[in-house]
Formats: structure tokens, C-alpha cells, sequence
């Protein structure tokens, strides 16, 4: 199966001191749902940021859909949705998802279709006319999701996308994340809920900065002798693992 993201010693030091992640190495194939799951402050956000080009590090090699992380080539092939907004409060929905549609390269018609189908994807096709200060906190975060998914990208890197969204919403959100990877579209979304480790195709646990653990869920109960993904990993955190 061919890689869309192979990394190679990476090691990210921020600031003078503090070692963010620390030497890792990973293939994750394409069309697959790639869970990274730890605590808060683990490095899932530090790694994410190195995929996508928005963090520089100190010692590695990183590839991405077969080019350097960061090369401009790569801007319209993959998205990444952030923990923070990444809206406009003061435009509608649909003005949001246009403008966004826009600066991805789509223009008049084009751009409104690709707003629309972003919009439906995410449950959101009532609230088209409706100024995003007007949404709550979880149909802001459909917004940024929406936006993320503009077109059809190679590649998309999810930084807690089903944080504050009720269980409905959040089985519809990862049934999509589904359909996606079934058409070819590689998924790495993060998550601290270890419940949601279960929908994934593969999982990379992450712990102070390094690579824990890397195979799919059912290899890594089966490792541990271990019921649940959380059980899991709080054996392989601590050392109790073989």
C-alpha cells in the first residue's frame, strides 16, 4: 500500500528547551483512518502542524503525497482543521464557505457548489444565511469542518474535530470520515477520547512527546491482552506492555 505521509527522526525542539516530539518514525498508507491518540500536550498538535508545513523542525525527513512537508504544491492537494475557529464571525455560513472556496481556487459557480456540498456534508444546509456569531459552539466547529472539506482533498489532518458535538452529530462526522477514506482520502484526525480510537483503521499512541505504540486497535488490544484502547494504552504509557 502506497505511503501518503513518511517521516523519518523527527525530532521538534520548541523554544530552547523543550522537546515537543522526539525522534519519530512513521508510514501511514493512503485511504486510511489514522487515529492520533494521547493526552493534551502529548505532541499530536506539534505533529500535525509538521504535516500540513506550518512547524518547522530540527531533525527528520518528512514526506507528504510523495513531496517535502511545507512545498507549496501541496496547499490544494490536503486541508487541516485547527482546534481554534478558523471563521469569520461577522459573514454568514455560506459567505464563509465561499470566500474559503475561493482562496482554494474556485470561482463563481464553482465556488458556490463546492460552499454547498461542504455545507451538506456537515448537517448545516439551514443555516446557509445565518451570521456564524449567531451559531453555537458546536455548529462553529461544523463550520471550520466544512471549510477543511472544500473540494476533494488528498489529505485531511483533523485537530479534535468532534470536540463539544453532541453523539448524534459525532456518529454522522465519522461516518463521513469513513466515506472519505473508502474513496482514496487519507484521514489523520486527533482525539484524547479514547472511545473514538475505536473507528479508526490505524492508531498512533503518543505520550510525552514519543511514539508509544503504532497498529491498528485490534492489534494493540491483542498486545496488551487488554479490552479497550484505553486499557491499552495506559499499559504501554506505563511500561507494562511486552
Amino acid at each position: 500500500m502506497k505511503s501518503a505521509i513518511s517521516i523519518s527522526g523527527l525530532s521538534v525542539t520548541l523554544g530552547r528547551k523543550f522537546e515537543a516530539l522526539h525522534d519519530v518514525t512513521l508510514e501511514l498508507p493512503e485511504g486510511r483512518i489514522t487515529g492520533l491518540i494521547g493526552p493534551s500536550g502529548a505532541g499530536k498538535t506539534t505533529l500535525m502542524r509538521v504535516i500540513v508545513g506550518r512547524q518547522k523542525f530540527n531533525l527528520g525527513q518528512v514526506e507528504i503525497l510523495g513531496l517535502p512537508a511545507g512545498s507549496p504544491e501541496l496547499r490544494p492537494r490536503m486541508r487541516y482543521m485547527t482546534q481554534e475557529l478558523s471563521v469569520y464571525a461577522d459573514l454568514t455560513l455560506m459567505e464563509n464557505l465561499r470566500y474559503f472556496a475561493r482562496m482554494y481556487g474556485y470561482h463563481g459557480r464553482a465556488a458556490k457548489q463546492a460552499a454547498t456540498e461542504a455545507i451538506d456534508k456537515v448537517s448545516l444546509t439551514g443555516k446557509s444565511g445565518v451570521l456564524v456569531s449567531d451559531l453555537s459552539g458546536g455548529q462553529k466547529q461544523r463550520v471550520s469542518l466544512a471549510i477543511a472539506l472544500i473540494g476533494r482533498p488528498e489529505l485531511l489532518v483533523l485537530d479534535e474535530p468532534t470536540v463539544g458535538l453532541d453523539p448524534v452529530l459525532r456518529e454522522e462526522l465519522w461516518s463521513l470520515f469513513r466515506e472519505l477514506a473508502a474513496n482514496g482520502v487519507t484521514v489523520v484526525v486527533s482525539s484524547h477520547v479514547m472511545d473514538e480510537a475505536e473507528r479508526c483503521d490505524e492508531l498512533i499512541l503518543i505520550r510525552d512527546s514519543r511514539i508509544v505504540a503504532h497498529d491498528t486497535p485490534d492489534a494493540l488490544r491483542k498486545r496488551t491482552d487488554s479490552d479497550t484502547i484505553e486499557q491499552s494504552f495506559l499499559k504501554l504509557a506505563g511500561g507494562k506492555a511486552v
